[in-house]
């Protein structure tokens, strides 16, 4: 996951890069405002950190130039303002939570732990490593992208989706072609081969098993 970190204070941004960078997260950090927002609109990020009082254009001023592009990201602030109309007033510019300072890192982690899982309930699905973003029509494996077709991206798409449920090979046609008539569901197994093959799954990685006589399923390990 990508998270943009917009900090003027050095030792904060570098405490919060370190941080999350130790918790796996890819961060890349602003000094400024504007510098901040010419990176939110030039880049795929999965968050934003915004502090509050930056330097040339504020926090409140890069969230709501954000928004405007009809970009979805989470936005969380960082600051020191907690009266009750300084909140509404981020929250009405497009922010999704706000943390005070000082805080501590655990709180904050587990603030964008939450972001990320509102967001994935809504645009994506997780199948063991495999995590599909259906608004971003991105695949990723092990945090490596991973490039489908869009019928197989349809298909890998529909087998998380119904995780742990048999897929018939009549429902996949059905769903995933919109043909509603016998047809050869070879052509299935040719995708499904072709979608394990991209992913790189090892014979012991069973995410995607075949139901001999009926379809396949989605599992966890």
């Amino acid at each position: 996951m990508n998270i943009l970190v917009a900090e003027d204070e050095i030792g904060i941004s570098n405490f919060l890069k370190q941080g999350l960078e130790e918790e796996n997260y890819t961060v890349t950090v602003a000094s400024d405002g504007e510098k901040a927002l010419r990176l939110a609109l030039s880049q795929p990020f999965d968050l934003l950190l915004l502090d509050w009082m930056l330097p040339k254009l504020s926090g409140i001023e890069v969230c709501k130039s954000f928004r405007k592009t009809g970009r979805t990201a989470p936005i969380l602030f960082l600051t020191a303002k907690d009266t009750v109309q300084e909140t509404i007033e981020g929250l009405k510019a497009g922010a999704n939570d706000y943390i005070k300072k000082p805080f501590s890192f655990e709180e904050l982690l587990e603030r964008i732990k939450v972001q990320f899982r509102s967001a994935f309930a809504e645009n994506s699905y997780v199948l063991g490593p495999i995590h599909l973003d259906k608004e971003k029509h991105q695949v990723f494996i092990h945090n490596e992208e991973v490039y489908l077709t869009q019928k197989e991206f349809s298909l890998l798409e529909y087998l998380i989706k119904n995780k742990g449920t048999v897929c018939s090979r009549s429902q996949i046609i059905k769903e995933v072609w919109n043909i509603h008539f016998d047809y050869e569901s070879g052509v299935i197994d040719v995708f499904i081969n072709s979608i394990r093959k991209k992913l790189g799954l090892r014979k012991e990685e069973d995410y995607i098993k075949t139901v001999r006589g009926i379809g396949y399923i989605a599992n966890e390990i």
